[in-house]
């Protein structure tokens, strides 16, 4: 921590995309962090506002190639990798000890290192740091974020679906399969054009993708274990959404016991009861009134033992950037609101 300043200093590795940009976005108004350092090596000299054209008048900052010797980054008090999968593996590693980590990829999500391998066609080469690091769905595990040095950020679809199903897993009243429906924006597949996020394929097209495939599948199944005793067949199917924005779960359940609809949401209030960024809402969530926010709007209903429960967040900030900094703000002992209390727009 700079003590002249009292701020924290910030490293972002991989500021060039979706996700390093809502981190400079929302860090560059944080008013306890500085940022020191953000990298993106196609980039590597340009002002970071040339590249985030949103930025342009807010900051001087330059995008620097990731330094080839990570020991010497001691003044360093917390660094970011919004890199894609597979390179925060081999980065990591050579930061000083000193150093705290928000990973933001997939790299330190999953404990069994075959299961990663199979998801996410890769070789986990850093199994021994695996241990270390804290899953970050802040809502659930604040207490173990608090004391972590690094965090695995969970991924997008696992957030939405993960902050829908959590209070129902705890209650131990789930019984029978249980199915997400989840839908997101174009941004989710990141910043570098594919033919699955081409502006005209996209926004007149709707269609599902990566079935019983999904990379978020294992991440979600082994936080849900840990959160209760749970057991039951999973079915996740995710789809395109021709928006850029926005991710909108859709989970069905079967209960042991009738729960009328006020029990239901009495039930989710108080599991979320102090958690700022999770509303519980009447009818269905929007993702309108979350884009752009820290926000996950959570509905539910009942029919005797029938459920279902939507949520909606942004995908790039509670589903990426802001809960990233949310569990900074844990790290440093700060409110975990610090510098994420802003609202979404109406329209």
């Amino acid at each position: 921590m700079d003590h002249s300043t009292g701020k924290i200093r910030v490293a972002i590795f991989g500021g060039s995309g979706y996700g390093g940009s809502e981190l400079l976005r929302i860090l560059l108004f944080h008013p306890n962090a500085e940022i020191v350092l953000v990298t993106a090596n196609g980039h590597a000299g340009k002002a970071v506002s040339d590249v985030h054209k949103n930025l342009f008048g807010l900051t001087n900052l330059r995008f620097v190639a990731a330094p080839e010797d990570m020991s010497g980054l001691n003044d360093i008090d917390v660094a970011f990798f919004a890199l894609p999968h597979g390179q925060a593996l081999s980065q990591i590693p050579h930061l000083p000890k000193s150093v705290k980590v928000v990973d933001l990829s997939g790299d330190f999500r999953i404990d069994d290192a075959e299961v990663f391998k199979t998801f996410y066609k890769l070789d986990h080469t850093a199994t021994e740091l695996q241990n270390e690091f804290i899953y970050g769905l802040t809502e659930t595990n604040r207490e173990e974020i608090r004391n972590a040095k690094y965090i695995a950020n969970p991924g997008c679809f696992a957030t939405a679906t993960l902050l829908a199903l959590a209070p129902m897993v705890k209650s131990g009243l789930l019984t029978g399969k249980v199915i997400v429906d989840a839908k997101t924006g174009s941004s989710g597949s990141g910043a570098k054009a594919a033919a699955n996020t081409h502006h005209p394929q996209r926004m007149n097209s709707f269609y599902a993708y990566k079935p019983f495939t999904h990379q978020h599948v294992p991440e979600i199944e082994q936080y849900l274990r840990a959160v209760g005793d749970f057991a039951n067949e999973f079915v996740f199917m995710t789809h395109s959404l021709p928006v850029s924005r926005g991710i909108f779960a859709s989970c069905y359940l079967e209960t042991s016991v009738q729960l009328a609809n006020e029990d239901l949401e009495h039930l989710y209030r108080h599991f979320y009861d102090g958690s700022f960024f999770v509303r519980i809402v009447n009818g269905s969530p929007d993702i309108n009134w979350v884009k752009n926010t820290n926000f996950c709007d959570i509905a539910v209903h009942s029919s005797g033992k029938q459920i279902v429960v939507f949520s909606a967040i942004d995908n790039l900030v509670k589903g990426a950037a802001g809960q990233a900094v949310q569990n900074m703000n844990l790290m440093f002992g700060l409110d975990e609101t610090t510098g994420l209390v802003f609202t979404g727009s109406n329209p």
